[in-house]
């Protein structure tokens, strides 16, 4: 079996799914603030409090819609790996 860095190397193992994690949380935290300068703006009560509320929860099933593919990337050459060992 390879390592890790050889893994890295050889691009069997992603790093996208860590970017993504990444950038998520940074979304999170724009979409929070925006939504406090919504709020602060004339008649931006509502829009801001919607933008709090459901903005994470649609940022969050993007990413993992993203992460979805590399998971099953990951599940299938396990499938891969175990199929050739028998």
């Amino acid at each position: 079996e390879s390592g890790g860095f050889t893994d890295f190397l050889t691009f069997r193992r992603m790093i996208t799914p860590v970017i993504i994690q990444i950038l998520f949380w940074l979304g999170v935290v724009g979409i929070v603030s925006g939504s406090f300068v919504v709020m602060g703006q004339e008649d931006g009560a509502a829009p801001g409090i919607l933008l709090l509320i459901f903005g994470p929860i649609v940022w969050r099933v993007y990413a993992e819609l993203l992460i979805l593919f590399f998971r099953m990337n990951e599940t299938l050459t396990d499938i891969r790996n175990n199929t050739r060992r028998q």
